[in-house]
């Protein structure tokens, strides 16, 4: 008022006193109606008045985690039919007013600094619940994480067969490559890739493999205590953010089923750049303070040596692999990494295998990771091996296969049928047309047609025939001279006149016998 005493305007008045326009106007027509005051008394009796003191409250100062639930609960219990359900909300104001009064402490979280090219940090993680399909088959996976404490850099990468320190090393190094730098410290939660977890300090229960790699990149290992996953909240907090950018990358593409495991790898390359853009200045700065990279990389796999067996096959890890059946009686260097496997003959490398991972479900550790590739030349040439082998469910390469085969074995009896489907998986492997073999037996079948000559010239394979032989007779004429003891003047053997003037043997010829012969 005493602005616009003053000839101050109704707005600027209305400013200086901290009131709206409105409300000013309102004062000077004499209709503002001040709010009332807070009512700070009670309007109805108290309905815990006589338990509260005598009974909750010590209940609360012996157990302060009780839940109003769990105190209204024993109050029916106690007193039956006075206290209904009505006084749950009344009793959990109650219980949170002591709760700030008298309540125990709770923990502080306290804000960290990082400084830059102090700390990266790892962790793995789950893409729940998404099923991800790779070639329409469920794939069992986890998710590598990498982050830069100070400037929230990421990397992101998919692992098989869970947290094993053959993932962590390869994962973690791809990661530092892929930054270009080293940080001071590596930390982790309490992974048993890592750490023995023997419950000694985090130094002294670092694993000798973990040890080494960090001593390799000059980074000191360190982790959190055993619990406090808040503790690690610069990686588990980012976690949470890529999972949710990833499932809404899969929601826009309109599918989780990819065609191979590069595919999908790619699609969170794409999220996970799109997460570093953000940060893309503060990672400049960090850069600079990164330590410079080894010149060669940690050994990021296992090593192991096995023989080839008459079988085409190598054991590794309880698991049975076929490989090329030019390499049996060879002993291969086996580069063991977490999602294949590499065989050496000296240091040339010969064969490079899927890695199979046996569920932890499974009632056995053993499985087979069978190939019909590195067999079919010796099983075209004795097909009847494939109706009694022992591998026949593996070596056929689909549930298709193995329904065809059953259906041909009905239907043409074991010859034809092992004939028949050795021969398709004969074509299937040397051009690389295994779902296009299965569609044309599928057709032929179904329409009563299916024989091996057809399909054998609809993809160009004509059956091989041995070559003709060309036998040479030679000349009869030294057993002719065996037989006739006279002396006979030896015609020409070009002259066929000659040969037919040779006199036969005359009846009373001595008989020529052979050495030991009875007489």
């Amino acid at each position: 008022m005493n602005a616009r005493e003053g000839g101050c305007e109704q707005e600027a008045a209305a400013a200086k006193a901290g009131i709206s326009t409105r409300s000013s106007r309102r004062i000077e027509r004499g209709e503002h109606q001040p709010g009332k005051a807070r009512q700070r008394w009670r309007s109805r009796p108290d309905p815990l008045e006589a338990v509260w003191e005598s009974e909750l409250e010590p209940l609360l100062r012996r157990e302060p985690k009780l839940k109003p639930m769990t105190l209204l609960l024993y109050l029916q219990r106690k007193h039956p039919g006075e206290y209904s359900r009505s006084i749950l909300r009344t009793l959990q104001r109650r219980v949170q007013q002591w709760r700030a009064q008298h309540g125990p402490a709770k923990e502080v979280m306290f804000p960290q600094e990082h400084r830059p090219g102090e700390q990266g940090l790892s962790d793995y993680t789950q893409l729940k619940p998404v099923k991800v399909t790779i070639g329409g088959e469920a794939f069992a996976h986890l998710l590598y994480h990498y982050r830069l404490a100070y400037s929230g850099w990421q990397y992101v990468e998919i692992v098989e067969g869970g947290e094993s320190f053959i993932s962590l090393s390869e994962c973690l190094q791809n990661a530092l490559h892929e930054c270009g730098g080293v940080p001071k410290a590596h930390r982790t939660d309490s992974l048993s890739a890592a750490y023995r977890n023997l419950g000694g300090r985090a130094e002294k229960d670092l694993s000798f493999s973990y040890q080494k790699l960090c001593e390799h990149y000059r980074m000191r290992p360190s982790r959190n205590n055993r619990g406090q996953g808040h503790e690690n909240g610069s990686i588990e907090s980012p976690h949470g953010h890529f999972k949710q950018r990833l499932r809404q990358a899969l929601l826009l593409r309109g599918s989780t089923d990819f065609d191979s495991k590069a595919d999908y790898q790619a699609c969170i390359a794409e999220v996970v750049a799109s997460l570093n853009q953000s940060c893309e200045a503060e990672f400049g700065i960090e850069r600079e303070f990164l330590g410079a990279l080894p010149t060669h990389r940690h050994p990021d796999c296992e090593v192991l040596s096995v023989k080839v067996t008459r079988n085409s096959t190598i054991s590794v890890c309880c698991i049975l692999y076929t490989v090329p059946s030019r390499l049996i009686g060879q002993r291969l260097t086996i580069h063991l990494h977490h999602d294949r496997l590499v065989g050496f003959v000296g240091l040339q490398p010969v064969v490079e295998l899927k890695r199979l991972h046996v569920p932890k479900e499974a009632p056995s550790r053993r499985g087979r990771q069978l190939d019909y590739r590195h067999v079919i030349d010796s099983l075209r040439s004795k097909p009847r091996a494939l109706l009694n082998c022992q591998w026949r469910e593996q070596l056929l390469p689909s549930e298709d296969y193995r329904r065809l085969w059953g259906q041909f074995l009905e239907q043409f009896g074991s010859d034809t049928a092992c004939r028949l489907m050795v021969a398709s998986l004969y074509i299937a492997a040397k051009q690389d047309k295994q779902q296009a073999v299965l569609e044309y037996l599928e057709s032929q079948f179904a329409a009563q047609s299916l024989t091996l000559s057809g399909l054998q010239q609809q993809f160009g394979q004509t059956q091989s025939s041995p070559h003709p032989l060309e036998v040479h007779q030679h000349s009869l004429f030294d057993y002719d001279q065996l037989i006739c003891h006279d002396s006979i003047q030896s015609p020409h053997p070009a002259d066929p006149t000659a040969i037919a003037q040779i006199p036969a043997p005359a009846p009373h010829a001595q008989t020529v016998e052979l050495p030991g012969a009875t007489g």
